[in-house]
């Protein structure tokens, strides 16, 4: 697999998440990525605002007379678009904001090629070449039982074998996970499911750094699976936000959280750091992460998250926020 840049674009704010973003703030947020590399990677999902982070992709891509061969796209499959026949999407209430489409499931073999289809066709002149299974966690969470578990993981494998057999046919470069849950990377890992990559979402954070996490990074690592490192300010709480993983959450009833966000906070004012580049220079340490996947809704912050990405920090912070039990 051809390596990957230290920062992937994430573009869940094109699908609306949490606000509708003004198109001319997209455009500029995509028109960022094309100049922030090379050959910039952005990474997507069909249950991003159900499929329109994924059009407005492609259709933001034609209109700025961008290449195909200049830019990399992959997307998280596992969700697809379906018609809205409820007041608001049913698939994470409260997260997304002006949508005209809901989204479902769609594992197992077919489940997953209609997804990979309906992707490409959103997309329109681009085409997804980096493939993988989204949020099969929370697939398997949802289960009634310990059989209907055992037929989701089968569907889940299965949904693999179609992947594999897109990377052999030629027509994606590369498979992998993207995972909330980092034991059920390590239990595909272990079923012998051949990942080129593995995305750890809201696992390995600068507030929340489990040892076994890292063990199992640097045991993909040393299995050649490329570990990208993603969702590393827990949905923009650490950052000051009002959301942590994808869910509300008030002082009254996290006061633990809340009290160690206002020391982290307290500690970066201190040292003039930015919390946002702290949080991703945490989630770029452990020496398996070789990218770490960042997400904006403001084109002009596109320059600052390369920079959080590649640029380290005075050893003195860390040594602080050790000092403060912080990490």
């Amino acid at each position: 697999m051809t390596p990957l840049p230290p920062v992937i674009f994430g573009s869940s704010a094109l699908g609306n998440l949490y606000r509708a973003i003004p198109e001319d703030a997209k455009r500029e947020i995509v028109r960022g990525w094309m100049n922030a590399f090379e050959m910039p990677l952005i990474d997507s999902a069909g249950k991003y605002g159900a499929g329109l982070a994924l059009e407005t992709i492609g259709r933001l891509l034609k209109e700025l007379d961008v290449d195909p061969a200049r830019v990399s796209i992959s997307n998280k499959l596992g969700w697809k678009r379906v018609q809205l026949r409820t007041p608001e999407p049913t698939f994470e209430p409260g997260a997304w904001v002006d949508l005209k489409y809901d989204a479902e499931f769609s594992m197992g073999y077919d489940g997953i090629l209609e997804c990979y289809h309906q992707g490409n066709e959103l997309l329109g002149d681009y085409r997804a070449d980096l493939v993988s299974l989204h949020d099969p966690d929370e697939y398997l969470a949802g289960a009634a039982n310990s059989n209907e578990e055992t037929t989701r993981y089968r569907e889940i494998l299965d949904s693999y074998q179609a992947l594999v057999e897109l990377r052999e046919q030629g027509r994606v470069t590369a498979v992998g996970v993207g995972s909330k849950d980092p034991q059920v990377i390590d239990r595909l890992h272990r079923s012998g499911v051949v990942l080129d990559w593995a995305m750890f979402a809201n696992s390995y954070t600068i507030y929340s750094h489990p040892v076994w996490v890292l063990d199992l990074m640097e045991r993909l690592s040393r299995s050649g699976v490329a570990v990208i490192n993603s969702a590393v300010f827990h949905g923009g709480f650490l950052i000051g936000g009002d959301f942590f993983d994808y869910r509300s959450v008030a002082r009254t009833e996290n006061p633990e959280l809340f009290a160690w966000r206002d020391e982290f906070l307290a500690a970066c004012t201190e040292h003039s750091v930015s919390p946002a580049h702290a949080c991703c220079q945490y989630g770029r340490s452990p020496k398996p992460v070789g990218s770490i996947a960042l997400n904006t809704s403001r084109p002009e912050r596109i320059p600052d998250n390369v920079r959080y990405g590649t640029e380290d920090l005075p050893e003195k912070f860390w040594q602080d926020l050790k000092a403060r039990r912080l990490i």
